[in-house]
């Protein structure tokens, strides 16, 4: 059982706040959304850090190892990206890097075994706007359509467990979707729904 600490009347565990510690001391605080890239490097100084995705509608899979030697590698981006695609209309859009660091750090945080099963990765304005026109949970001006969002669930990980943990990472929005069994994480402003 992990330790819990109190803060302000609320209890956190231990591995929180030694990550909030870490972000702290790296110097994150308000700009979080800024520095992402660069933190997450530091935090989880990975000489290389890998993703791994299957892609629920196109059966597609990658595991891309996105950065070594210091530096993004764009041919495991472009992987990403490909899978990644808007699969209505085949479109590519590059995806946010900060996007696919927040991943790597919740999918570390999870203690995953297993890719993330991706239900929705870059849209097209013209998917965007099909699928806002007929159903009110999605956005006329929607951060999938800039590679800045993605709805994921974990096999093998509870769904209430990886919104808490997309939670506490406080780095953008996470949407809770029980009833279709995905979270939709973004890297826009801090906030939190249920759909």
């Amino acid at each position: 059982m992990s330790a819990k600490i109190i803060r302000k009347g609320r209890a956190i565990d231990s591995e929180t706040c030694q990550f909030r510690r870490r972000l702290l001391q790296i110097g994150i605080g308000a700009t979080a959304s800024l520095a992402m890239p660069n933190a997450f490097a530091n935090i989880l100084k990975q000489p290389e850090r890998s993703i791994a995705l299957l892609n629920l509608h196109t059966g597609e899979h990658v595991t891309a190892t996105y950065w070594a030697e210091g530096q993004y590698q764009s041919s495991e981006l472009a992987a990403i990206n490909r899978v990644l695609r808007d699969h209505r209309t085949g479109d590519i859009n590059d995806i946010d890097s900060n996007l696919i660091e927040m991943l790597n750090l919740l999918h570390h945080k999870m203690l995953g075994k297993q890719p993330f099963h991706v239900i929705s990765g870059y849209r097209s304005p013209k998917t965007n706007a099909m699928l806002s026109k007929n159903s009110n949970g999605v956005a006329k001006k929607s951060l999938h359509m800039q590679g800045k969002a993605i709805d994921i669930r974990l096999p093998g990980r509870d769904l209430s467990e990886l919104k808490k943990s997309a939670l506490h990472l406080k780095v953008g929005g996470v949407g809770y979707y029980p009833g279709s069994d995905f979270i939709h994480v973004d890297t826009g402003r801090v906030r939190n729904w249920q759909g």
